[in-house]
């Protein structure tokens, strides 16, 4: 990548490229940028020699529109989707949490590969939809602006890039549906973007912003309750046909959940709040932390009372 891309994000599901021809490990991305109307020679279909070897050794990281689609199709909540077929991992030294899917048990290979193939193929995730591409999100300095740029993976096993067909890439993402999964996810990757790229501006996030991501990302359900909770509506103030449009459709509920995000990590004011809200919030803030400082103190004294009558 060019010295003035600042931060990027890869949401391919494979590695970006190092930079390193030289390196031992040979990356199996090919060190050259695609925009949308380049070509590339790739063809995957069910009488390939390979067919379904890349879903015998996945690490596919599941964004939050993948998880929506998918726990939809299995008619699960989100909840018990996130338990059944994901397992967690950090995604940065903070400890932001993202999710993976489940391979099988003893092996690498994805959860929903039958002998038939993909067992939720309509619904599959990004990663698998953009194989043999990947995409990445890149920010030059001094830019808000996010740039999508891609690039080819090839893999040894993989003898889809031998077959005679050549499209270009909005043409695949267009023939594979990645273009709509991508528009369903850009603002959230746009977030975690903007978090590792502010970095020291941010800080630590707090054990609260972690769960509110969390929830955000990966759990429509919970937040569809938190959003008719007296703790968000006594503070929000959210006009009758917004509430009603993100109740009523999942994926305006999601969208609605990255504003929100953006609106507790990075200050955007996108959502109204009401009159006094802020200065309420605050003095609720303080009576609990007055609460805490009374209890630790009482228990302090208690712990020295004890101390003085066990003295002898």
């Amino acid at each position: 990548m060019s010295e003035e891309k600042k931060d990027s994000f890869d949401d391919g599901g494979v590695e970006p490229f190092s930079g390193r021809l030289d390196a031992p490990y040979q990356s199996p991305v090919q060190p050259h940028e695609l925009r949308l109307d380049d070509s590339f020679q790739f063809h995957c279909h069910p009488g390939i020699s390979c067919f379904n070897a890349c879903c015998k050794s996945i690490d596919i990281q599941m964004m939050p529109y993948d998880i929506v689609r998918l726990k939809r199709r299995l008619d699960m909540d989100s909840k018990e989707f996130v338990a059944r077929y994901t397992v967690p991992f950090e995604m940065d030294h903070h400890g932001m949490p993202g999710l993976k899917l489940l391979t099988k048990p003893g092996s690498s290979a994805c959860v929903f590969l039958t002998d038939e193939g993909c067992s939720v193929y309509e619904d599959r995730p990004t990663a698998c939809r953009y194989y043999a591409l990947g995409s990445m999100g890149v920010r030059k300095k001094e830019s808000a602006q996010v740039e999508d740029v891609y690039f080819v993976v090839k893999e040894d096993h993989c003898k889809g890039h031998f077959e005679p067909k050549t499209q270009t890439v909005r043409e695949y993402r267009r023939e594979q549906g990645v273009d709509v999964y991508d528009e369903m996810n850009r603002e959230w990757r746009d977030i975690i973007i903007k978090k590792r790229s502010s970095g020291p501006t941010i800080g630590q996030p707090t054990a609260r912003s972690f769960q509110l991501f969390d929830m955000c990302s990966y759990d429509m359900d919970s937040f569809r309750a938190f959003i008719q909770s007296p703790g968000f509506q006594d503070v929000f103030d959210l006009d009758q046909e917004t509430g009603d449009a993100v109740l009523s459709d999942e994926d305006k509920l999601l969208q609605f959940s990255f504003q929100f995000l953006k609106q507790v990590l990075f200050g955007e004011q996108s959502i109204p709040m009401k009159a006094g809200a802020r200065e309420g919030r605050l003095a609720k803030a303080k009576e609990r932390l007055g609460r805490r400082q009374k209890e630790m103190a009482e228990q302090k004294q208690r712990e020295a009372d004890e101390r003085y009558e066990n003295r002898d």
